[in-house]
Formats: C-alpha cells, structure tokens, sequence
C-alpha cells in the first residue's frame, strides 16, 4: 500500500530527458514512477512535452488520475512536441530559468529521472539555490542504473577537496525504484533553517518573480 502524503507534500516535479536511453530499465522506472505517484494521489509537474521519458511518465500519471502540468521554454517546445498534444496542461515559459523558477514556485519535491544536459543544469540549479539557502526544497535522485554514481563521485571529490561543504550531501536523496524514493521524500522532515529566504528573481519589467502570478489550476482532481 502507498504510503500516505503529509499535508505539504502534493506537487511532485519530475525532471527527466526527452529520450528513451539505452535500456529497458530506464522505461520501465519512468511508467512505474508516474503510477506510484498517481496511486498516491499526488500532482505531477514535469518538464513538458510528449517524447521520451517524460511522456512515458506523464501518460502513467494522468491515465490514472493524476492531474499533470508540464512547464517547457519556448524554444523546446518544437521538440518535445510533435504529432500528439502533451499530457495534461502546459505553460510555454521563456526560457529555462523561468521554468525552474515556476516549478520551485508550485513544486513540493523535486525528482530527477534519467536525462540529458537540460536534465543535469536543473539539477545543479536547484542544489546550487538549496545550498545557499534559497528554498528548502528536497531533490530525489532516481539512480535507475546506477546513472547517477559519477554524479555523486563528483559531489564526494569536491567534498573532499573542500570546496563543497559536506554538508551539501544532505541536498540530495538517492533511492533506486520510485517507491522507495516517494517513501523517502515522503517521510522527510525539513529542520528549521532561519537563514532561508523567498527566492526573487526579476522580471524583464524589474519586478520579482513574488508578483508574477500565473492562474495555475493545482485542485486534484481524482
């Protein structure tokens, strides 16, 4: 039985490649993780578009109930769509930082899939605002495979060649199915950071991102 979401825990972002990869593995945690989250009862946002990874995860969501919302910038858009409509609802953003931003700003959790250089810049991204305490969002490593171990064998070098705080470990959580890592970030509990502020970033007409409101129905609908 799934495990039962805290009240703050409802929005799942999920980050992946337009791509298949080259094993079945990587197929069959994509479906599995869009499934677990709908059985779960949970949102899911995703980096849009319908090739890839991030169709089959969006489709296993959204056949089961889930409500699906992909944030893609403009200038992927020709990619990620081709003959199909996407999956769900989508907002075209203008580029990638104002998607990240957008998905920090309606995302509980975020969950790296498998991916590509897009993939791998969200990634240290969202580390990188976590470290310096910009949220306090946590990041889910899906390390189908073990994609993710020279990922994690660089993070243990900086660490060890001071100049990354090994502090910087707890940033990340790594499981290798989907259940285990919705299980972990699920039963994670944030400590109280005083340091941590609301992140604002400007808009092209000087305004923080705090003001821009997009009207984003996130109701579950189940």
């Amino acid at each position: 039985m799934a495990a039962t979401p805290n009240r703050q825990f409802k929005n799942i972002c999920v980050l992946s490649g337009f791509n298949y990869g080259k094993h079945k593995e990587f197929v069959e945690a994509a479906i599995d993780l869009g499934r677990s989250i709908a059985e779960r009862k949970l949102h899911l946002m995703y980096g849009g578009g319908n090739r890839g990874l991030l169709k089959l995860i969006s489709e296993a969501a959204f056949i089961r109930g889930s409500q699906v919302l992909g944030i893609i910038p403009r200038a992927l858009n020709p990619l990620g769509s081709l003959t199909d409509s996407p999956t769900g609802e989508e907002l075209v953003v203008s580029g990638m930082q104002e998607r990240i931003t957008e998905m920090l700003n309606h995302g509980d959790a975020f969950i790296f899939l498998l991916g590509d250089l897009a993939t791998l810049e969200a990634l240290i991204t969202l580390a990188s605002w976590a470290h310096l305490h910009i949220h306090q969002k946590l990041i889910g490593l899906l390390n189908v495979n073990n994609f993710y171990d020279g990922f994690i064998a660089f993070l243990n070098h900086a660490i060890k060649n001071f100049f990354i705080h090994s502090a910087a470990k707890k940033l990340f959580i790594c499981a290798h199915t989907a259940n285990e890592r919705l299980d972990m970030l699920q039963a994670y509990r944030p400590e109280p950071d005083h340091w941590t502020f609301v992140l604002e970033r400007p808009n092209n007409d000087g305004n923080s991102s705090r003001s821009k409101k997009h009207k984003l129905d996130l109701t579950l609908r189940l």
